[in-house]
């Protein structure tokens, strides 16, 4: 009888800027904008609030709002986020710009190209079957085997035939997952 010896690869996967909004220019014919920094624009009307999102044009630079909060009492808006508000907390407009529901009321997507990159420590030989776990530190949309196969340098086709996943290899994931290679 013998047995396995099991070598397990932590892979981490980093966002390493917020995504691009798929939002077409009112001024030009660019049909992306950024959050650039990351600004909210806060307006009191006596005991009224409103508060934007600002994002700019790639191409001309044009400063658009998006609308997070229209005409809200003052005093239902959490003191942390009244503060993350106008303190312009990056975490807080990283929260914002990942709401679906923000994304709908606006009609824009997210585009992910060049958001992220991959922490995988190269392997000296070859321990076959290896087995991966990867990790999200912050919630970034990926395909696994586009990341399976990025991360070890082979063909998706060749991904799909060699690795069992326990999750689905062609949708979406934002979860940890793990796959062994054979």
């Amino acid at each position: 009888m013998s047995t396995r010896s099991s070598f397990v690869l932590p892979w981490a996967v980093r966002r390493t800027r917020l995504p691009l909004l798929a939002l077409p220019c009112v001024d030009c014919p660019a049909e992306r904008a950024t959050t650039g920094a990351g600004r909210f624009r806060v307006n009191a009307n006596g005991k009224l609030l409103d508060v934007w999102l600002l994002v700019n044009c790639v191409g001309c630079d044009r400063t658009s709002r998006l609308t997070v909060h229209h005409r809200i009492p003052v005093r239902s808006l959490p003191v942390h986020l009244l503060e993350g508000y106008t303190k312009n907390c990056a975490d807080l407009v990283a929260g914002v710009l990942l709401d679906p529901a923000l994304a709908r009321r606006h009609r824009f997507v997210l585009d992910w190209r060049g958001c992220w990159e991959l922490h995988a420590p190269q392997v000296a030989d070859d321990p076959w079957p290896l087995e991966v776990r990867v990790t999200f530190d912050q919630p970034v949309p990926v395909r696994p085997e586009q990341l399976i196969a990025h991360g070890l340098g082979i063909s998706r086709g060749e991904v799909l035939r060699r690795v069992k996943a326990d999750i689905p290899l062609k949708r979406r994931t934002m979860g940890d997952f793990s796959f062994v290679v054979v």
